[in-house]
């Protein structure tokens, strides 16, 4: 007999198919975890992104909602059972920037100042790129990027390389912005590269970004997992990075552990890669999974340790965010 809307036979299939995510989210919480995990408080379901900032022993998180936070570490800090559950504090909520989201950051501990990507997460149609003093919060510069008269774009991560210049990559129209250090527009990286041939590959375009110490940029694009070298030196070359050993696709932050090793943020929740030749060519040589209903979104080290941000937060009114130590 065929299932009738609002018969008592169809709510009863509705709420047991809708119980199975429930009671896998539920069991994947109640879990041990088998790494340290930081966990925060915080008054946002969302958390794009999370940086550590080792001078002011803090991570460092955008809101998605817009704004960002800070979660300080205290010098007794002592992972272990029982851990302690941090707090979170708004140190940045731009009146002028409300509609638009937080994305990803980066510290410029050099210059002493956090760079955040802003973007309309649903419209598309305002990117920005702006900068505030790591001690006053002070916001020093605000860049626009592109505005509603421009294509549809949506910046999304950012890298700064040894002069001071900004990178920011476009999620929407596989592009990269570059800002200079000032906070001044300087140009636009184009390349028929970053545009896969199959249009499901372009839903989400360029994503994480990191910028590497011998001069050039490496870039994921996430729905076709390529990896990308740009070369700054030679006239913004791109080539695409032969990877093997498995895939990036849905590759989302990026982070150097070291010159020849990188750590792809995304699910499954983290992907360790590494080169031997100046990352012409890369191999995919191991995988960790942290807590998948969580959403793994960006990487960072801390103290020689990998840690996973993850999107989404649980519980209420306190919503617990989870930065997860990622062992390879």
């Amino acid at each position: 007999m065929p299932l009738r809307f609002c018969s008592p036979r169809f709510l009863v299939f509705v709420f047991l198919i809708s119980a199975i995510p429930i009671a896998y989210i539920i069991s994947e919480e109640r879990a041990v975890p088998a790494t340290h995990v930081f966990h925060y408080h915080s008054a946002g379901f969302f958390r794009e992104c999370a940086k550590w900032d080792d001078q002011g022993r803090r991570f460092l998180v955008s809101f998605l909602e817009g704004g960002v936070g800070e979660i300080r570490v205290p010098d007794d800090y002592a992972p272990g059972p029982g851990d302690v559950v941090l707090k979170e504090v708004t140190v940045v909520k731009d009146f002028d920037l409300a509609g638009n989201s937080s994305l990803g950051i980066a510290v410029d501990r050099l210059r002493n100042r956090l760079l955040v990507v802003v973007a309309d997460l649903l419209g598309n149609r305002y990117s920005g790129l702006a900068a505030y003093d790591l001690s006053s919060w002070k916001r020093l510069f605000l860049t626009r990027l592109s505005g509603p008269s421009d294509e549809k774009s949506f910046a999304d991560d950012v890298a700064i390389d040894a002069d001071g210049n900004a990178y920011v990559t476009d999620a929407k129209a596989s592009k990269i912005w570059k800002v200079g250090a000032d906070g001044e527009f300087l140009s636009i990286i184009r390349n028929p590269l970053f545009t896969p041939k199959q249009w499901y590959k372009t839903l989400v375009a360029l994503n994480g970004i990191v910028f590497h110490p011998d001069g050039y940029l490496i870039v994921v694009h996430t729905f076709s997992g390529n990896l990308f070298k740009i070369d700054l030196a030679k006239g913004y070359e791109v080539k695409l990075i032969e990877v093997v050993g498995g895939s990036l696709v849905f590759g989302d932050g990026l982070d150097l552990i070291s010159p020849t090793k990188l750590v792809v943020a995304g699910n499954p929740s983290g992907r360790l890669v590494e080169s031997s030749d100046g990352w012409e060519t890369a191999s995919v040589v191991a995988k960790f999974k942290g807590p998948i209903h969580r959403l793994s979104t960006a990487a960072t080290v801390k103290d020689g340790k990998v840690y996973l941000n993850h999107l989404v937060g649980m519980g209420y009114p306190k919503k617990t965010h989870a930065l997860v130590e990622a062992v390879f």
